[in-house]
């Protein structure tokens, strides 16, 4: 990992987790857990409506967490709108250690890298279904209550997880925005992290 990252990593790690959401994520735990005995694929498609924020923080650190502990999971993202990934979410990335380079204008592909080798991870606003998610053998981990409860089926999905966080987009432009963005990566951070090691 990055030097700046790590230092960011063995901080989030330390964030308490309450018992609710601990309780929260042991649905997702407990089907990491399942396909690693049964030998099965480890993919998480994490969705909330516009795949602009939280579900870009939750695929980047679920794919870091999952490198860092040495788990075979591949994360993905998804909306149920094609926006863009907030520029303000990547500029979060940023400030903990990634080194992101994008490529485009409209709708930009962010190729994000948590280490000098490690194979990119590419971010961008899409659906759900989007060709390059998968589409069967997966958990959808929704992020986002909206989508939650308006996208109540999810094609070629083996568990559907809700697992959501607040949107710091209510921030945006305020004095708090960067505070409330980092926030809300470091809590999404701290929580795969924790799901991740329980596994490992």
């Amino acid at each position: 990992m990055f030097t700046a990252l790590e230092t960011t990593i063995q901080a989030i790690r330390q964030r308490p987790i309450s018992q609710e959401r601990k309780e929260q994520i042991a649905v997702l735990v407990a089907y990491l857990r399942d396909c690693l005995d049964q030998g099965k694929p480890l993919r998480l498609n994490f969705i909330c409506t516009h795949n602009s924020r939280r579900s870009q923080f939750s695929q980047i650190w679920a794919q870091t967490a999952a490198d860092y502990f040495g788990i075979p999971l591949q994360a993905y993202s998804g909306g149920v709108e094609e926006t863009a990934f907030n520029e303000r979410a990547v500029a979060s990335l940023q400030r903990f250690g990634f080194q992101v380079h994008q490529q485009g204008q409209v709708n930009p592909v962010y190729f994000v890298f948590h280490s000098e080798d490690s194979q990119p991870m590419m971010a961008f606003s899409k659906i759900f279904d989007n060709p390059i998610n998968p589409h069967q053998q997966f958990a959808a981990v929704m992020t986002c209550s909206h989508a939650d409860e308006n996208c109540p089926f999810i094609p070629g999905a083996t568990a559907r997880i809700p697992l959501r966080y607040e949107d710091p987009k209510h921030y945006d432009d305020s004095p708090d925005e960067a505070y409330q963005y980092d926030e809300r990566s470091a809590q999404i951070a701290s929580e795969l992290f924790y799901a991740l090691e329980c596994i490992s």
